[in-house]
């Protein structure tokens, strides 16, 4: 079991987390922290465009998340030192440095900021403790590492859903056949006759800690299918015509839309991936834009993740959850200061971007920077650790608070310190 020290007790800021993360590693320069005064070679094809903060300005491409500048904190100073996507992820995602050799679904990987917050709720019955949609993250056939609950165990993983409609990433879709598809045309009946078996075989195996958290699975699992507010919610037929339309209909947009109707329904936490395919030029739309970065960002991938978030801040400041909810921005890392002979610009985790808004979080400003020519932080550096122990007390953990796992081993759940963006 894993242990709570008394210092968790902390007041709730933000009573449910939306995290989205871009695939690849989205580029500063045409996104948050835009580079206008430096050389063509560097600053790019882009131009800039004014937000409704003043002295904050973000690429062109960005139109629509310009006009809600004043409810994001940018951190424009974060930076590591993982150059690789499985690694770069996995420090992004989980706030901690990978080990050697790191892979998806070793236990002893630490879990993500999803996961661990997740680990802190308590939703109702039948309602998962934290989801993911609507791919898996994968690069060249290989699943990354950080997605999941890690040394927290197996049942703090977070569950995996289809997002039921929407245009795929340019006409490719990640799905495995593993998500949980909740438009499926089960006969209730059926279900219960199936699950009355299953307690009966049980009943004859045994009782044990394994079948206990298969156990918690299934019920959770029969519970959505039979019938539950998740269920409700996952039926995006449901909602406002006029809202839907708002976010597109891309699978980006529909995804986002999901999440705020999972979190509005009880799930505590909802990480959307913003993109999909395998990375380095493979099927799919993603972030790393080693080839062709100008034109597969103004045509592909800026117009929808501009539109979905725009519509995500609308949508929860309509229905007055802006407060209680905090949206997370994470990436593996930043893109090269310069453009390589393919119009492309590589990895660079010496300096990047990330945002946070609501839950709390003081809108309207931008927390450290990057030189003159995006290169490294000037001011105010930070780590993954720090943007994640940021988020945690958003959310009202204790970023300093140790849990132990199955095993009763220790573990620091964040190694970072909060910034002061409240």
């Amino acid at each position: 079991m894993l242990a709570l020290q008394a210092s968790d007790a902390r007041p709730m800021a933000a009573k449910r987390c939306i995290v989205i993360y871009c695939w690849g590693g989205i580029s500063h320069y045409e996104s948050w922290d835009p580079k206008p005064d430096s050389l063509s070679e560097i600053r790019g094809e882009f131009s800039t465009i004014e937000t409704n903060v003043p002295g904050i300005r973000f690429s062109e491409h960005l139109p629509k998340m310009a006009r809600h500048a004043n409810k994001m904190a940018i951190v424009r100073s974060l930076f590591h030192k993982q150059g690789g996507h499985q690694q770069g992820m996995y420090h992004s995602i989980t706030g901690h440095a990978p080990p050697p050799g790191v892979k998806a679904l070793k236990r002893t990987n630490s879990p993500s900021l999803a996961a661990l917050v997740g680990r802190f709720q308590d939703p109702n019955s039948g309602t998962p403790n934290a989801i993911r949609v609507p791919y898996n993250m994968y690069d060249n056939g290989t699943l990354m590492a950080g997605e999941y609950g890690g040394w927290l165990g197996s049942e703090y993983d977070p569950i995996l859903m289809k997002t039921p409609s929407g245009k795929a990433f340019r006409g490719v879709s990640r799905y495995t056949s593993r998500e949980l598809d909740l438009q499926l045309n089960l006969d209730r009946d059926r279900i219960i006759n199936r699950q009355q078996l299953q307690e009966l075989l049980e009943r004859k195996v045994g009782d044990s800690t394994e079948y206990d958290r298969l156990d918690r699975f299934r019920q959770m699992a029969a519970d959505m299918l039979l019938g539950s507010d998740v269920r409700e919610a996952y039926d995006l037929e449901n909602e406002d015509p006029r809202i839907r339309a708002m976010y597109g209909d891309h699978i980006g947009g529909q995804s986002m839309l999901l999440a705020r109707r999972l979190t509005e329904a009880g799930v505590p936490v909802v990480q959307v991936c913003a993109g999909a395919g395998d990375l380095a030029g493979g099927s799919g739309e993603n972030w790393d834009t080693h080839r062709d970065n100008f034109k597969k960002l103004k045509n592909q991938l800026l117009p929808v993740f501009d539109r979905s978030v725009s519509a995500l801040f609308t949508d929860l400041e309509m229905r007055g959850l802006l407060e209680e909810t905090l949206v997370v921005f994470l990436t593996d890392f930043g893109r090269t200061p310069k453009i390589n002979n393919n119009a492309g610009r590589d990895h660079y985790p010496a300096v990047y971007s990330m945002a946070l808004a609501g839950g709390g979080i003081k809108g309207g400003q931008v927390y450290g920077s990057s030189d003159a020519n995006g290169t490294k932080p000037k001011d105010n550096p930070c780590t993954p650790g720090d943007f994640h122990a940021t988020a945690l007390t958003a959310m009202g953990i204790n970023p300093s608070v140790e849990l132990t796992d199955q095993f009763d081993r220790p573990f620091q759940i964040c190694n970072g310190s909060p910034l002061p963006l409240f």
